[in-house]
C-alpha cells in the first residue's frame, strides 16, 4: 500500500528537506505541495537541488485535498489556528513547528508568551522524538516536531539524566543560519553574518520547555546558543559535572546501553585521528545525531560532551520522517538511511 502525503508551507528549508526525503522512499507518494507566494512553479524553482527529480508544482494552501498525512511545515503559531481544517483533510499530520511540543497549555504559555490557540489539541500529539517517545508513536495520529537545539541536549545528555549521574550541565550550542529559516533578516544579512561568532541567546531559549520535558524540569542544565558561518547544522559543546567520579568505562558503559539499537545515534569518540569527535560537516543531510565525550584525567567528575546533528535533518524533516514510519507502520530507517557527504 502507497500512501499519499502531502505537505503545507512546502517552500521553507524544512519543506525542501521534507520532499527530499520522501521522494525516495518507496511507501509514500507526496501528491500536493503548497506554497501561497509560489502557486504554479515548479518546486524545483524554490528547491533546485531537486531539479530532474520532482516534477510537483506548488499548490495554493486553499486547494489541499484529502490525503492520508500531511506535514504541517508552517511558522510558529499558523498551525494550531488551523488546526481542525487540518485535520479534517487527513487521518495523520505530523506538525514540524513549535506549536504541538508541549504538553501543557501552562508550558506553552510560559515559554511563548501567549495562551495556546487550539488547547484542546495539545494533548493529542505525540512528541516527535522517537528516542524518547517510540511505543506512543506506534501507530499515533499526531505527532509534533522537535526543536533542533533542544534535540541535541536531549540526545547528548539522556543517558546521564536516566542513571542519575548528572550534577548539572553548562552548554554551549553552535549553530548555522539555516535555523532562523529562509526568510531574510538583519541578523542573515550575509555582510552582517559571514564571519560572525554571535551569541543571540545566551539564557532562556524557548527549547529549554523541551529539554524540561523530556530530561525533567528540574534537570540543573543550562545552554547558550551562538550563530555562526556555517549553514546547516548544530554543535553542541558540554560541560557535565557528575555527582560521583566515573572511570571512561563507565561513561561509554551509560551511552551504549542508552542508545543500543538506536538506528540514529551514533557515538564519536576515538583516542586519534581528525573526526575523533562529532562535528556537523559530518552529519549535513543525514538523520543522525553523533555524540561523543571526553572524562577529564585530573577530575573524574568532570565530563565534557559532545553532539552534532543537521538541524534540518535529525532536529527537523529527518525526525518527522521518523515519526512517519513508526506511524505508519514502516520499517523505522526507511528513507532516511543517507549517509552524507565527506569532504
Amino acid at each position: 500500500m502507497t500512501f499519499s502525503v502531502g505537505i503545507v508551507g512546502g517552500s521553507g528549508y524544512t519543506g525542501g528537506d521534507l520532499l527530499r526525503l520522501l521522494h525516495f522512499h518507496l511507501g509514500v507518494e507526496v501528491t500536493q505541495i503548497t506554497s501561497r507566494e509560489n502557486a504554479g512553479h515548479y518546486v524545483y524553482s524554490v528547491h533546485p537541488n531537486l531539479r530532474g527529480t520532482s516534477t510537483l508544482q506548488f499548490i495554493h494552501p486553499d486547494t489541499l485535498q484529502p490525503c492520508d498525512l500531511l506535514f504541517l511545515a508552517l511558522p510558529h503559531g499558523t498551525t494550531a489556528s488551523r488546526i481542525e481544517q487540518y485535520a479534517a483533510l487527513a487521518p495523520n499530520l505530523i506538525d514540524v513547528s513549535a506549536d504541538f511540543r508541549l504538553n501543557t497549555t501552562e508550558e506553552y504559555a510560559r515559554w511563548y508568551g501567549e495562551p495556546h490557540p487550539a488547547p484542546v489539541w495539545l494533548e493529542r500529539f505525540v512528541y516527535g522524538l522517537p528516542e524518547v517517545s517510540r511505543e506512543q508513536l506506534r501507530g499515533a495520529n499526531y505527532a509534533s516536531g522537535v526543536g533542533c537545539n533542544a534535540t541535541s541536549v536531549n540526545l547528548a545528555l539522556l543517558p546521564l539524566v536516566r542513571a542519575g549521574v548528572l550534577e548539572c550541565a553548562t552548554i554551549e550550542i553552535k549553530v548555522g543560519s539555516s535555523e532562523a529559516g529562509n526568510q531574510p533578516s538583519a541578523g542573515s544579512h550575509h555582510p552582517v553574518r559571514s564571519g560572525a561568532v554571535r551569541a543571540y541567546k545566551p539564557t532562556g531559549h524557548r527549547h529549554m520547555a523541551e529539554v524540561q520535558m523530556v530530561l525533567g524540569a528540574d534537570a540543573p542544565i543550562q545552554f547558550a546558543v551562538t550563530a555562526i558561518e556555517m549553514v546547516r547544522g548544530v554543535h553542541l559543546l558540554a560541560h557535565v559535572t557528575l555527582n560521583q567520579p566515573l572511570a571512561e568505562k563507565d561513561i561509554w558503559k551509560l551511552y551504549r546501553s542508552a542508545y543500543k539499537g538506536e538506528p540514529f545515534v551514533r557515538l564519536v569518540s576515538s583516542k586519534t585521528g581528525l573526526h575523533r569527535f562529532p562535528e556537523p560537516r559530518i552529519v549535513a543531510g543525514t538523520n543522525f545525531c553523533d555524540i561523543g565525550f571526553e572524562l577529564d584525567e585530573a577530575d573524574p567528575t568532570h565530563l565534557v560532551v559532545i553532539a552534532a546533528l543537521d538541524n534540518l535533518g535529525k532536529g527537523a524533516a529527518g525526525s518527522a520522517v521518523q515519526c512517519m514510519n513508526l506511524m505508519l507502520g514502516f520499517e523505522e530507517t526507511t528513507g532516511l538511511t543517507f549517509p552524507g557527504i565527506y569532504p
